[in-house]
């Protein structure tokens, strides 16, 4: 089991050319976020360059690193800390993917639908094929609400709520603590959660989520 196995994530530093982070930071300059909104789902369908990026030959390869099979892009979502949408996120799993239609499969449920998108809660050998990478176009540090993680917590399959709590009780925690272009990857239902930032200016990150799982036919990721 190599350490990312193991450990259920890892920080690339200096990952992405900082002149490649630049434009993307130009691009999304005038970016306004909704109050009490910390991110913006399917950003990749708002913004060409996030979907460039996420659908790289770079990324990709550097996902399927990490993947049995050819990553597909699940989901992308921007996020962004500012003094108008400081938040905090409990400890937690992500454990649920979006599809391009709703459709009855063995094991996989509960859906809902969030703008507009399907999601669900596929079974765990689904999410133990799939690995989010989390870009920074900010440094993140506990100043702005870094990413907090508990390693190895990913190992322990999916937990209700008080089996997540009992856990962050009873495990140490790790700050990933960030420079602009480095790459955060990680396994999505590695237990994690982010604190208010104690100075907030922006602390902006694209998180795209990679998969190699095969879906049915005619299921395709939205």
């Amino acid at each position: 089991m190599s350490a990312f196995d193991y450990q259920g994530y890892e920080l690339l530093s200096g990952l992405v050319p900082r002149d490649a982070v630049q434009k993307l930071r130009d691009d999304l300059s005038e970016l306004t976020l909704g109050k009490y909104k910390g991110g913006l789902r399917n950003a990749e369908k708002k913004y060409p360059l996030i979907r460039e990026i996420a659908q790289s030959a770079e990324l990709q390869r550097l996902a399927e690193s990490y993947l049995t099979g050819i990553a597909s892009v699940v989901r992308v979502i921007l996020f962004d800390k500012t003094p108008d949408n400081n938040w905090r996120v409990s400890w937690h799993q992500d454990r649920t993917v979006t599809l391009s239609d709703k459709v009855e499969l063995e094991n996989w449920g509960p859906w809902s639908r969030k703008d507009g998108v399907y999601h669900v809660q596929p079974p765990i050998e689904v999410l133990d094929n799939m690995v989010s990478l989390r870009l920074h176009l900010d440094p993140a540090d506990q100043r702005s609400g870094c990413l907090r993680v508990l390693p190895a917590s990913h190992n322990a399959g999916l937990l209700s709520a008080e089996q997540i709590q009992e856990y962050a009780e009873s495990h140490p925690a790790e700050e990933c603590i960030a420079d602009t272009g480095d790459v955060l990857v990680m396994r999505p239902h590695l237990v994690h959660a982010s604190s208010k930032a104690k100075a907030p200016s922006a602390r902006r990150i694209i998180h795209i989520e990679y998969s190699g799982y095969q879906l049915p036919a005619g299921l395709n990721w939205a």
